[in-house]
């Protein structure tokens, strides 16, 4: 016998941030594809969980001085690594009392469906008529919300009253009849504020455009993001059709599609990957830095800080002008000898 109770304290004492629990029944009506019960038809729970992204995670990108560390400690490391350990673990043992139970990450790679929700052309097909095509992708942020944890926030991002919009998320889906938890009803965290429109360096966000659905009688809204806007400029770099010498591009072009370099990237060219996420040059400008300022700032988070974020002024680089301070140049300062080196 395992209890809701117990299934947290463990959860919790593995590294998991937040737990709570939601009943398969929620998830009546969820699109095939996106239905956790087609991958565990007999699923009775899901566990949700929350890990949080350290605040610290995100100093580097906020000075414009270390861009790895939110990459690989905010992004990847949690959800490659971390996350990983715990919902395996946490499985584990409630496998070892005769429930089955599915560790449930960031997926996403294999999945059948595009952003957008329609069918990857050519890609699987169901191994019966009845069944939805491989691989199905339970919507984690919409899990999340259905387990009670939060909110999902005009940005579209996941929000929790503990950290706002600083989370990853993982679920255990599990045959295991566990006591849930109610979905969130708390102070609303989101207040459309849109400083997440603002803020959003790909403009990716639409002041006017939304999507609207209904959950376990709960009615959602959030923007309708322009995922073609975010996706490359999440990473720096900036779409163009104008020709681009190679010393210009920021990453080789993609058929007549050239990329430039945004405002807000230092760097010349996109750097290497860091635990497959180390892309993330943006730093959550606009739906994390901004919506987290803003939430602080209304003191409505449980997880507050001796002094604010935002301590100087937001930076841009002027890709226009050159770099007077880099090697060759008549202000280069770079380390000398015996420098730390």
């Amino acid at each position: 016998m395992i209890t809701a109770e117990d299934v947290k304290k463990r959860a919790r004492a593995l590294g998991a941030d937040v737990v709570k629990i939601g009943n398969i029944e929620r998830w009546d009506g969820a699109p095939p594809q996106m239905d956790p019960r087609q991958i565990m038809p007999e699923a009775k729970s899901i566990i949700g969980m929350l890990f949080r992204i350290n605040r610290g995670s995100l100093r580097g990108i906020e000075e414009g001085t270390f861009f790895s560390n939110y990459s690989a400690m905010g992004y990847g490391a949690i959800t490659y690594v971390y996350q990983p350990m715990v919902v395996i673990t946490l499985t584990k043992d409630i496998e070892d009392v005769g429930y089955e139970a599915i560790p449930y990450g960031h997926q996403s790679e294999w999945r059948a469906i595009n952003n957008d929700g329609s069918l990857r052309d050519r890609y699987s097909r169901p191994v019966t008529p009845d069944r939805p095509h491989p691989d199905v992708m339970v919507h984690l942020r919409m899990a999340a919300f259905l387990c009670g944890l939060g909110e999902i926030g005009y940005s579209k991002i996941f929000l929790s009253p503990q950290f706002g919009p600083r989370n990853r998320i993982g679920i255990v889906i599990t045959d295991a009849p566990l006591e849930p938890d109610p979905i969130y009803e708390g102070p609303q965290l989101c207040d459309r504020c849109m400083a997440c429109v603002r803020d959003c360096p790909a403009q990716a966000i639409p002041p006017d455009r939304t999507v609207k659905v209904t959950a376990a009688g709960h009615d959602l809204e959030w923007a309708d993001i322009d995922l073609n806007a975010c996706g490359p400029q999440f990473t720096g770099r900036v779409p163009t059709k104008e020709v681009l010498a190679e010393e210009n591009q920021y990453i080789p072009p993609n058929g007549d599609t050239y990329y430039s370099r945004g405002f807000w990237t230092p760097f010349y060219h996109q750097p290497p990957l860091l635990y497959k996420q180390g892309s993330a040059i943006c730093g959550g400008r606009g739906c994390i830095r901004a919506c987290m300022i803003q939430l602080e700032a209304r003191g409505v988070l449980e997880n507050k800080f001796h002094d604010k974020f935002r301590r100087r002024k937001p930076w841009t680089v002027d890709w226009t002008t050159e770099d007077e301070l880099g090697p060759g140049a008549k202000g280069y300062k770079g380390p000398g000898k015996g420098d730390f080196i």
